[in-house]
């Protein structure tokens, strides 16, 4: 952590909070992030505090598990109770379905481990030839490249159930939703690693301050910055505080990799509904290690949200966590209702997390 001090170091987040308290705006200005990363740095070190009252950030759809529709969990539900192995990540192990978990499966005699890796699913299933094995797929572009390697050279009895989800497509539907009323976009930096600079340039064009930003506290006040700045000059422009991981072109292998496996389709995102060109599936080629098409899955439509529970509105950031009526009461991170409270990168996780301390 030695490398990362100064990125925390005190006076200098004294010096930027008084630098954006002369950048004060005379109107109320939204800034929307979509990282779950973002969110639990700027919860946990009081970022919120430093700011001026009417400088409001609030977080988007940024939590992978969070976004996955019901029904896509609950195909993984039913795989893990007719005969196949589900393999997938802790947090997603605990995310709900529309009735039950996959925890909740595994409780009723389902197969369902969970890994760190695709990798480590892949070698898995090589251990047991004779047995099938199905990965559930998650995520946005950072842990896709993975899944595509794998394959293109996974075993004959291993398939994924793919659920993944693209981040540029999200930020487009923000962007025109006229209740939202969005001022600047802090863009994530785990997945511009990836993608690069390149797909957030229509946001500037579109009147959206934009930038790239860090993980650490004064990555974060200054994207607050910087989208200040562009805000008092009358100039939209994509600027990258996160140069030392972010390049304008991105990792392009990573990006040629993801070419060669999945093409894009239209998806439905927890929370928002169906989003075009937002999500991704295996092309025809690999069509032998698609789920969707290798079994006969057979559920029906999906409950996305517990009554009475506000995550929908939590993942567009049109409320806060605890304006939510169950939250800390009957939703809580030992026994979550909604999706937003189950992983660490969950909006109400974080805030729960922070309330509870």
């Amino acid at each position: 952590m030695e490398q990362f001090r100064g990125f925390r170091d005190r006076e200098l987040a004294e010096l930027l909070t008084k630098r954006i308290r002369e950048l004060e705006p005379p109107d109320p200005v939204k800034i929307c992030h979509v990282c779950g990363t973002h969110e639990w740095t700027i919860t946990h070190n009081g970022l919120r505090h430093l700011l001026p009252e009417n400088v409001n950030l609030i977080a988007g759809p940024g939590c992978p598990v969070c976004i996955v529709p019901a029904r896509e969990i609950d195909e993984a539900i039913w795989l893990s109770l007719n005969g196949t192995t589900v393999v997938t990540f802790g947090d997603m192990y605990r995310a709900p379905g529309s009735e039950i978990s996959l925890e909740d499966a595994k409780s009723q005699g389902g197969e369902v481990k969970v890994v760190y890796s695709v990798r480590d699913a892949v070698e898995m299933a090589a251990r047991e030839p004779s047995h099938e094995f199905v990965f559930f797929a998650i995520g946005f572009e950072t842990t896709t490249p993975m899944n595509a390697v794998e394959a293109e050279r996974c075993p004959d009895n291993f398939s994924f159930l793919v659920s993944h989800r693209l981040i540029p497509p999200a930020l487009d539907a923000l962007a025109e939703m006229d209740d939202l009323n969005l001022d600047g976009f802090i863009a994530p930096g785990h997945v511009s690693t990836v993608i690069g600079m390149k797909p957030y340039q229509k946001y500037p064009e579109m009147g959206m301050p934009t930038v790239i930003a860090g993980f650490e506290p004064l990555d974060v006040l200054m994207g607050v910055y910087m989208i200040l700045k562009q805000i008092e000059d009358g100039e939209p422009r994509l600027e990258n505080e996160y140069s030392r991981a972010v390049t304008f072109e991105g990792n392009v292998k990573a990006q040629e990799a993801v070419a060669r496996v999945f093409d894009t389709v239209d998806g439905a995102w927890r929370g928002l509904g169906s989003i075009p060109a937002s999500a991704l599936k295996l092309k025809e080629e690999f069509s032998a290690h698609d789920a969707r098409l290798r079994y006969e899955i057979d559920v029906g439509p999906g409950r996305d949200v517990y009554p009475g529970c506000s995550c929908p509105q939590v993942i567009l950031g049109k409320i806060s966590p605890d304006e939510c009526p169950l939250f800390i009461k009957e939703c809580t991170p030992e026994k979550p209702k909604g999706a937003c409270m189950v992983s660490r990168e969950g909006t109400c996780s974080i805030w729960a997390i922070e309330a509870l301390l």
